[in-house]
């Protein structure tokens, strides 16, 4: 495996997610306020104010189509985040059986928390049965319910970053998403018989009050295989975040060196891999490049259909785009989310499905406010760089397709 193959696998998958997400892996779902809680206690980062996405047809996603059904999980209990390290964020995942005794299609998903105020965003990933047992080994492992899971979930190899390139995301919420998040139409993601899910949720602490407790779940909207859908996958496109101190700020945080070592510090050795991994990724000359405008190629492994996109950022992100063979005869743009609000993630499902083919390039860029005006009160300036918490930044592209 080549240096610049192996630094794939050195880059978190979230975000997102979360949401994502929207580190969301599914359509534009019906317009909905910017929920409130936990994610109002920031302000909105730069020049960015709310936008409210055009609403769904009429109809809504709440009613089953024929072959449907409708399979609601939860953890067992309440949970109590606690943020490891002096940090002000956790990562929990926690396992969920849906029971398929038959192999299954996912063509809607709605998140449930208990607590909106303290989730930043909740992933879905899928689980094959032969992962299954190494899931239940790593819930006895940890303490309480659940384990905590930083970047990936830690299964089958895939820990922080291994999820990049392809990822076994079924669904995911983050803020702006609505009730129901249903993949573009004629589109599902299979579980097989067997299959579980591990249910990601990425707690923002930061003003929770204490011994806040969270109770997550999901709806899962399930198809028959035998309809036919098109079996869709996610892959995820990351940049590098380099966002020096502002004009006139100073501190120990400021260097970027120091930076990076404190995020290791809040979130495992793997985050100082996955800002180096970025940077061989993603920088032409293998070096970083401090600035608020970054951007990343990633190429096209094989042919298929494009049918919906994403980005990811935090507090300070004031813009993404996702652009096909950018500099070529016949490029497009995907996605541009201009201003971005980190109140509104939600997922983008394209009017037109698009054709890629092997070899095609796929390029993100993310645009961070760098005045400082980003940073929640109280915190020192720092040189910012791609990590986990709510006050670290992301830039992350979210493709789903066949």
């Amino acid at each position: 495996m080549g240096l610049r193959a192996g630094a794939v696998r050195s880059v978190v998958a979230i975000g997102v997610l979360a949401a994502g997400v929207g580190c969301s892996t599914a359509a534009a779902p019906t317009a909905a306020p910017p929920p409130t809680g936990g994610h109002d206690r920031h302000p909105p980062t730069g020049t960015a104010t709310a936008t409210a996405a055009p609403a769904a047809p009429a109809g809504g996603t709440e009613r089953l189509r024929v072959g449907e059904r409708f399979s609601t999980l939860r953890v067992a209990r309440p949970y109590a985040p606690a943020a490891p390290n002096g940090g002000t964020d956790e990562y929990r995942c926690f396992l969920v059986d849906p029971g398929l005794r038959r192999p299954a299609v996912l063509t809607g998903s709605t998140f449930l928390p208990g607590d909106p105020g303290l989730v930043h965003h909740a992933i879905f990933y899928r689980v094959p049965p032969a992962d299954v047992p190494a899931a239940r080994a790593l819930d006895r492992r940890d303490d309480g319910d659940g384990w905590t899971c930083f970047g990936g979930t830690g299964l089958g190899g895939r820990g922080a970053g291994s999820q990049l390139g392809t990822s076994e995301w079924v669904a995911a919420w983050a803020p702006g998403g609505s009730a129901e998040v249903p993949t573009p139409p004629g589109t599902g993601h299979p579980l097989p018989a067997g299959s579980q899910l591990v249910m990601q949720v990425h707690y923002n602490l930061l003003g929770a009050p204490a011994g806040a407790t969270d109770r997550p779940g999901i709806r899962l909207r399930l198809a028959d295989p035998a309809a036919g859908l098109v079996p869709l996958r996610t892959e995820l496109l990351p940049a590098p975040v380099e966002l020096p101190c502002a004009a006139g700020e100073s501190g120990p945080l400021c260097d970027r060196a120091t930076a990076t070592l404190d995020v290791m510090r809040r979130f495992g050795p793997q985050a100082g891999s996955i800002v180096a991994g970025l940077t061989l990724l993603c920088s032409p000359d293998g070096t970083p490049h401090p600035g608020g405008t970054q951007s990343c190629r990633h190429r096209v492994r094989d042919d298929g259909t494009v049918y919906a996109v994403a980005g990811h950022m935090h507090l300070r992100g004031t813009r993404i785009t996702v652009e096909l063979n950018p500099d070529r005869p016949g490029a497009r743009t995907l996605l541009d989310v201009d201003p971005y609000d980190f109140h509104d993630q939600r997922s983008v499902t394209l009017p037109r499905p698009v054709r890629v083919a092997a070899g095609d390039t796929l390029r993100v860029t993310c645009r961070h406010d760098t005045s400082g005006r980003g940073r929640p009160a109280g915190l020192p300036p720092r040189y910012v760089v791609w990590g986990d918490g709510t006050t670290d930044e992301m830039c992350l592209g979210i493709v789903v397709r066949d």
